[in-house]
């Protein structure tokens, strides 16, 4: 049995957990000697802090195996985000332990913001399943409950970033209705109405 609800500060462990299982463009990004917490506190903890009227989880018998996460005007997450998430996260990572985790330190220590070419797209969104409950509509179930969290907000259109390696995410988002709207070295923007 599945439980879909609102994400609390109780899941953020298993929900850093999941982004980084999925962190190399679908597949576990974790290897020994890595920060991994880099993944979560980029690409999950924000929106857990700074936006939980738009944070879903799935729970099954094993815990929370999925999530689905945005916001509804990411010009104002990002500007939230440099206030208050990023400066202390900024002091703690500067230098990797790990080959690999440089690309996160440079992203963590860039300015964040909303690119100009996705004004008219102003919400965002992250979706990420374990492998346990991929191809079984669990991804589905988030995705509905945030772009209706999203709606609800006055949020007309949403964006998101995927992979070029990730295929099998470019595919399901077009499920969904989105289409690509330019690429990126490293990332295709897929967008759609809300």
């Amino acid at each position: 049995m599945r439980i879909y609800r609102m994400a609390t500060e109780a899941d953020r462990e298993a929900v850093y957990r999941i982004c980084l299982l999925t962190g190399d463009a679908g597949r576990d990004a974790s290897a020994p000697g890595r920060q991994e917490a880099l993944y979560g506190h980029l690409y999950a903890g924000p929106y857990l802090s700074l936006a939980p009227e738009h944070a879903w989880v799935a729970e099954d018998e094993e815990g929370v195996c999925g999530y689905a996460l945005g916001c509804a005007n990411s010009a104002t997450f990002y500007a939230d985000m440099e206030r208050a998430w990023l400066p202390p996260l900024r002091e703690r990572y500067r230098v990797p332990q790990h080959p690999a985790d440089g690309w996160l330190i440079n992203r963590l220590q860039s300015v964040h913001t909303l690119e100009p070419r996705l004004a008219e797209w102003p919400a965002h969104l992250h979706v990420d399943l374990l492998p346990r409950v991929q191809g079984q509509g669990v991804g589905g179930v988030l995705m509905e409950k945030l772009m209706s969290s999203l709606r609800a907000a006055g949020a007309p259109a949403v964006h998101l970033g995927v992979d070029p390696r990730n295929e099998r995410a470019v595919g399901w988002y077009a499920r969904f209705g989105f289409v690509e709207l330019f690429r990126q070295p490293g990332c295709i923007w897929l967008g759609r109405r809300l």
